[in-house]
């Protein structure tokens, strides 16, 4: 365990701390040391505690700010993966969409280039040629 010396409103403590975090306790130290004068600029020397005690309160302040703003930051961070998701979700749709209306063109193409050829075009379940009444392209390419 290490010592480390700091200096607070003009007064110096010394603080124990783990090896190798002794750097990092001194700057914690400064950074407090600033906010405790800016306290005392502002209100006066009033005694170490109050001014710690009113410097610990802003620092709380400041962190709960802190946590509130990053779980804003998280909620947002949710819905915009839950949005992704959901456009993910409706492209994947479109996209089957898409490969029915090409199937569905193929195999008419596929019937136009047969009845183009002269063969027969093979029995889709319809009689007495209601497929080609029902596509008037077809019937348009046989006349």
């Amino acid at each position: 365990m290490s010592k480390v010396s700091v200096t607070l409103n003009g007064r110096e403590f010394t603080i124990g701390c783990e090896d190798g975090q002794e750097a990092y306790l001194r700057d914690l130290a400064g950074l407090l040391d600033e906010r405790v004068s800016g306290i005392a600029g502002q209100v006066g020397q009033i005694g170490d505690v109050r001014l710690l005690l009113m410097a610990a309160l802003m620092l709380i302040d400041e962190q709960k700010d802190t946590e509130r703003r990053v779980e804003a930051l998280e909620a947002h961070i949710d819905r915009l993966r839950n949005e992704r998701h959901g456009a993910a979700s409706l492209q994947a749709e479109e996209r089957q969409r898409m490969v029915s209306c090409l199937i569905d063109v193929a195999e008419r193409l596929e019937a136009f280039a047969t009845d183009l050829e002269g063969d027969p075009p093979p029995e889709t379940g319809g009689a007495d040629g209601a497929e080609e009444a029902s596509d008037p392209h077809l019937a348009d390419a046989r006349a």
